[in-house]
């Protein structure tokens, strides 16, 4: 049976685990308790009553005039003792004194544990109210967001019946001028009340049979969806250049309006349903605990009133959560779910879908063998042909190297995803939360493994393929050399695969975010997308192997194979440049658009970092193919700058740690994994990891493979460090949110008031 503390740690809301009661502790005092109720305390005379008679003369707590009458009678009781039998031996004179500080002991236990139930209970009912305020305010936010989407559809309803066409007759004509006068009465006030709100009705001066035209135009926020925006403003520009006006509300903005509300009323359910939540469970472990006391103590009467009392509190008997609760299902249900009940269940209670997780275990242990039978068969097979050795042709080495590397690359950073998801899960680290996933959606640990095991399998599958044909097989060589163009090709396709298959949710989250990731500047940058950025910044050699497996695949090299044409040529050399900046550029255009929004310093610091590990890269670029003094130099003072860049920036703003102040030295005050030693660990590890770059200028003796086997255990190694990088950079995110205690997304809503910001 599991242990009720352990259950209460695993049903807790992460970001608000502070304002829970403290079960642990109180149930520490509880432990003290019965450590001091061990021994059987016994006097001669037994007027002064048990122990449990003693402390519930005492039973408000504190030091009343009962509770010293009673400890002056127990000290005289003793004087009188010790006087009668002062010839008696000195082990019954510590049996007594022994027995009157257990009793001491027991009293002030009692009381520490009263005084910190009090203090519990008055921080849950603390943080109860004040998260309830503030869900009652979103509430009533939200219903007049949503009334004022109401008027809008409801004049812009009026409008459309009372409009005219072109081509329609004089009669409808005159009967529609008549119904737009008699309206307008019954509108005016309306529109005077949505221009107040944010919502601009502008006359147009096109004056056409002798009435004047009204367009209406309506702001909507950016929502960070590129295909909406680029939609409203091309529905805009065809409004306007269809109807002449300067401010036409379009029925996408009414639509992104709506929708923005919709999710508000999503995220305020969600957050009512934590608070709930909240409630039950401090409730349930307010009930545990005294209940263990009462077990322990015998003080019973004690137990049951402070429950009683806790039954009472604001915390359990308010019942706006749950009234709020029924009033945004209501609305929800007929506004935007057409009265269908079970799809506003779907929307406000939607199920975490149960996958079959002990098929897709299964199934990473098969793509696991089969790898690596597989690559065993590779090892044999290029041994046994030599196409590894001095003498081998160079041509193979070219092809095959560049995509495996790439692929090896993808699928290590593949697999190390899936440990921060496990990870993360174990430690209660919300990290759907932080990215803004979908909880039914968003990837599992199991699903990457399962993605980077398969991955790799047909890779190697292939590679075997290629091998064996080239050696064993006639055909043309250039017909064999397709095998890795097809592989390329086949998983490009899945990629953008638009059937709902292979994780289609999400290869299209992927490509939205690398679709922001290239427009940084334009619109907002959000949390997601400046990870995913940090990430690209790890997999420069992975570019840098696409890049040569495009020039092999994409030059038409095949009838006449040049294995050195992709080196030498002078457009290759400078995309190299190109392709080695480009990761930094985007996360430094990131931290740009950021100090637009923001206007924080910190940005432009951060933006600085990029700048000077663009200048590092580029160095160790130009050093690899000019291997002189002055480059050795300039790549040792530039990298040099940019490493002690890095690591400050690691260590002391994505990390959190190198505080001076906290209790936890040289890291932060709160730590998510008990072992302090885990952190100085991967303070070492990330230094030796960023420090890779010596190995740049440092020559290794040996041939074209060794030379690129040792590349590609470097490029291996940073991407484990990125791996790495990534569990402490969302902990410290997490903690800054448990701190704020922040459960909901931020939702922007379409309109606004004068003067505020919403």
């Amino acid at each position: 049976m599991v242990k009720f503390s352990k259950e209460l740690e695993a049903q807790v809301i992460p970001e608000w685990k502070e304002a829970f009661v403290n079960y642990r502790q109180l149930k520490k005092h509880v432990k003290r308790i019965k450590l001091s109720c061990k021994p059987k305390l016994s006097f001669p005379d037994s007027s002064h009553g048990s122990i449990g008679d003693i402390f519930r003369r005492f039973k408000g707590g504190g030091r009343t005039p009962a509770t010293i009458k009673v400890r002056n009678e127990i000290h005289m009781k003793v004087e009188e003792d010790e006087e009668n039998e002062e010839g008696e031996d000195n082990e019954v004179e510590s049996c007594q004194q022994t027995e009157l500080s257990q009793l001491f002991s027991l009293e002030d236990e009692v009381r520490s544990f009263l005084e910190m139930l009090k203090d519990e209970l008055t921080k849950v009912n603390q943080f109860h109210a004040a998260r309830e305020t503030e869900f009652l305010e979103r509430g009533d936010l939200l219903k007049k967001q949503l009334q004022i989407l109401l008027d809008v559809k409801r004049v812009l309803s009026d409008r459309r019946r009372a409009g005219v066409s072109p081509r329609s007759s004089s009669s409808s004509l005159q009967n529609s001028n008549r119904f737009s006068k008699g309206n307008d009465s019954g509108t005016d006030d309306v529109i005077s009340a949505l221009e107040r709100n944010g919502i601009n009705f502008v006359k147009s001066a096109k004056i056409k049979n002798g009435d004047a035209k009204t367009s209406f135009r309506i702001d909507i926020p950016a929502t960070g969806r590129i295909a909406a925006a680029t939609a409203m403003i091309w529905e805009d520009f065809v409004n306007n250049q269809k109807k002449g006006a300067e401010g036409v509300i379009s029925r996408r903005q009414v639509q992104c309006a709506e929708k923005l509300i919709r999710n508000g009323f999503v995220e305020l359910y969600r957050g009512l349903g934590l608070l709930k939540t909240y409630s039950g469970l401090n409730m349930l472990a307010f009930s545990k605990i005294l209940k263990k006391f009462g077990k322990v103590s015998s003080l019973y009467d004690i137990a049951n009133d402070h429950l009683l009392s806790i039954k009472e509190s604001y915390f359990i008997t308010s019942d706006k959560v749950v009234k709020l609760m029924d009033e945004v299902e209501s609305l929800f249900t007929q506004h935007f779910a057409d009265n269908d009940r079970r799809k506003t269940v779907k929307f406000l209670r939607p199920q975490q879908k149960r996958g079959s997780s002990h098929m897709v275990t299964f199934f990473v242990g098969l793509f696991t063998g089969t790898f690596v039978m597989l690559f065993s068969a590779y090892v044999i097979l290029s041994h046994a042909s030599g196409v590894f050795s001095s003498r081998a042709e160079t041509s193979y080495m070219d092809i095959v190297y560049h995509v495996f590397s790439m692929f090896a690359l993808f699928s290590l950073h593949l697999f190390m995803y899936g440990c921060n998801l496990l990870m993360w899960k174990r430690t209660r680290i919300n990290h759907n939360f932080i990215f803004d996933f979908k909880a039914n959606t968003a990837l599992k640990y199991r699903d990457a493994f399962l993605l980077c095991t398969c991955i790799m399998t047909v890779v190697v599958g292939a590679m075997v393929l290629h091998l064996f044909l080239i050696y064993k097989s006639h055909l043309p060589r250039n017909q064999m050399d397709l095998i890795p163009a097809i592989l390329l090709l086949v998983s490009a396709v899945i990629i953008i695969c638009p059937f709902n298959v292979l994780y289609r949710s999400t290869r299209y989250c992927f490509l939205r975010v690398i679709g922001r990731i290239i427009c940084a500047p334009f619109y907002k940058v959000v949390m997601v997308d400046f990870f995913m950025a940090d990430q690209l910044t790890s997999l420069i050699p992975m570019f840098r192997h696409m890049e040569s497996a495009a020039c092999y695949f994409l030059a038409k090299n095949f009838s006449h194979p040049n294995p050195g044409v992709c080196k030498s040529k002078r457009m290759f050399m400078e995309l190299a440049y190109v392709v080695s900046f480009l990761p930094y550029f985007w996360r430094a255009m990131q931290c740009a658009r950021r100090w637009h929004d923001e206007s924080h310093i910190d940005h432009l610091a951060n933006l600085g970092k990029y700048v000077s590990a663009m200048v590092a890269a580029g160095a160790r670029l130009s050093y690899s193919r000019q291997p002189t003094v002055h480059w050795k130099f300039t790549v040792v003072g530039t990298s040099v700058i940019a490493t002690v860049y890095q690591l400050y920036w690691d260590f002391v703003k994505d990390w959190g740690f190198f505080n001076p102040n906290s209790r936890n030295p040289w890291l932060r005050d709160e730590l998510v994994l008990k072992n302090r030693g885990i952190y100085y660990a991967s303070i070492a590890l990330n230094f030796i990891l960023r420090v890779a770059w010596i190995q740049t200028i440092v020559r290794f003796d040996g041939g074209i493979f060794e030379s690129q086997l040792i590349d590609l255990l470097f490029a291996s190694l940073e991407v484990i460090r990125r791996g790495h990088w990534n569990y402490y950079r969302l902990e410290n995110e997490h903690l800054n949110n448990v701190g704020k205690f922040r459960v909901l997304r931020p939702v922007p809503l379409p309109f606004q008031e004068d003067g505020s910001d919403t």
